[in-house]
């Protein structure tokens, strides 16, 4: 039986060291594990293919070769056939609804032009090659698969690749190779783990090196991601799951309970946190929360969950609960107030927001349309979810005339001899003095 679930008064210090507890939750914070991933990859990049091949046999159980390291169109084909038609219909329709408000996000190229002949601008263009890491075994989930490929499809991305790691039978998840295919996928290849990302990073025989790496996986693939980076662009290096529920009286219990476990049931180091400013309300959430828990399939991880990192904080004020929000800046916020959309004028910090009492966190991992990888632990505060533009290169655009120049030449040189570098301003002097003019003074 699931306990109820901790009720604390929320004050600075409570506030504190929730922060902190969560905090720990970090990949920041499994350094023990860097060793492992640091040597993976070194064999990667010096065996390429003979380490994957090593690799999935040791870790996967499966004699992965050249011949069937790609998955066929013959498996794709099979995939769907093993699925419910149902569930493919609903599959196409989430990508639908996925593509067409990353659309909304697309910006264009732009050039500004002023009468003296001066011409600035920024030119947009896709990355050439993204890779996307899905999940394997029990942790397999199409809509992720969606939610990478589908914002990197609308930027323009001329090739996507996927790796996720297969069965002891060299079999893939159907669901995740029919959403693979209706996403625009382009290659998947069954392999897994760190390998698979150092594998995308610098490349081997048969995986091409990418530009930037998307996607979820364990600790030992998120180190994976933090170690290539710099090689590669990356996503972020993604914790575990999070929701925050901000509720005042009004708020159905039965309600702010399911959508507290919806993430508890994760794994055991996601967190679940309701704020309210009703005692009343709280009580009745960790009673209900028991009742639900018990009768659920993942009960155990979602005990663990609770037990861990549930917590339901009781504030004077709705300011203080939207304050303790802003400072916890949680992946999924809901808010089920009288006034959700006013209370959400006040959240600075979240990855997405859920107003109302029918927008559970569900709606958007699966069918919305916005992304659903989020930034977790705190850093909200200065991450966006996974959109179009994490797809797409910004290269500023500079074009000046003579009589453009003219008119700053002086103050540039100014600038430059300020910090030293006498090339940057005899770069622009030259251009204005008569030949053999003396190099700008130190």
């Amino acid at each position: 039986m699931v306990k109820n679930m901790r009720i604390v008064e929320l004050t600075e210090k409570t506030k504190r060291d929730i922060l902190d507890h969560l905090l720990k939750r970090s990949p920041d914070h499994y350094s023990e594990y860097e060793t492992i991933v640091d040597e993976i990859i070194e064999q990667v990049c010096r065996k390429k293919d003979k380490a994957l091949f090593e690799y999935t046999l040791g870790f996967d159980k499966f004699a992965l070769n050249a011949e069937n390291i790609r998955v066929t169109k013959e498996e794709i084909q099979e995939a769907y056939s093993m699925l419910d038609p149902e569930l493919v219909r609903v599959i196409r329709q989430s990508a639908e609804n996925i593509r067409a408000f990353h659309r909304k996000q697309l910006g264009n190229s732009w050039f500004d032009a002023g009468e003296d002949g001066s011409i600035l601008g920024m030119k947009m263009t896709p990355i050439g090659r993204a890779g996307v890491y899905v999940p394997g075994g029990k942790a397999a989930y199409p809509s992720s698969v969606l939610m990478n490929v589908i914002p990197a499809r609308v930027a323009g991305v001329k090739e996507i690749i996927m790796t996720t790691p297969p069965d002891k039978d060299g079999r893939i998840n159907p669901g995740t190779l029919a959403a693979a295919d209706i996403a625009g996928v382009d290659a998947i290849y069954r392999v897994g783990g760190a390998q698979a990302v150092a594998a995308m990073a610098f490349g081997t025989e048969t995986i091409p090196k990418v530009d930037k790496i998307t996607g979820p996986g364990n600790i030992f693939v998120a180190l994976a991601k933090k170690a290539v980076y710099g090689h590669v662009g990356i996503d972020s290096i993604a914790g575990p799951s999070e929701i925050l529920v901000l509720a005042d009286e009004t708020a159905n219990p039965e309600f702010v309970a399911a959508d507290l476990l919806s993430q508890a049931e994760h794994d055991e180091l996601a967190s679940a946190i309701l704020i309210t400013t009703s005692r009343e309300l709280a009580e009745a959430v960790s009673a209900q929360a028991e009742k639900f828990a018990d009768r659920l399939s993942r009960r155990e991880i979602i005990r663990k969950s609770l037990d861990n990192y549930g917590y339901i904080l009781v504030a004077e004020s709705m300011q203080d609960a939207i304050d303790a929000a802003n400072e916890i800046a949680s992946e999924h916020l809901e808010i089920l107030t009288a006034n959700p959309f006013e209370v959400m004028t006040g959240i600075r910090n979240a990855g997405a927001i859920f107003l109302g009492e029918y927008s559970s966190e569900p709606l958007g991992d699966y069918f919305a349309g916005p992304n659903h990888i989020l930034p977790t632990n705190g850093t909200a505060k200065f991450f966006s979810p996974l959109n179009v533009d994490d797809f797409r290169k910004k290269t500023s655009i500079i074009s000046y005339s003579r009589e453009a120049l003219e008119k700053v030449h002086e103050d540039i040189e100014l600038f430059a001899k300020s910090e030293g570098l006498t090339a940057h301003a005899n770069s622009i002097k030259v251009r204005f003095d008569p030949p053999g003019e003396d190099l700008p003074a130190k």
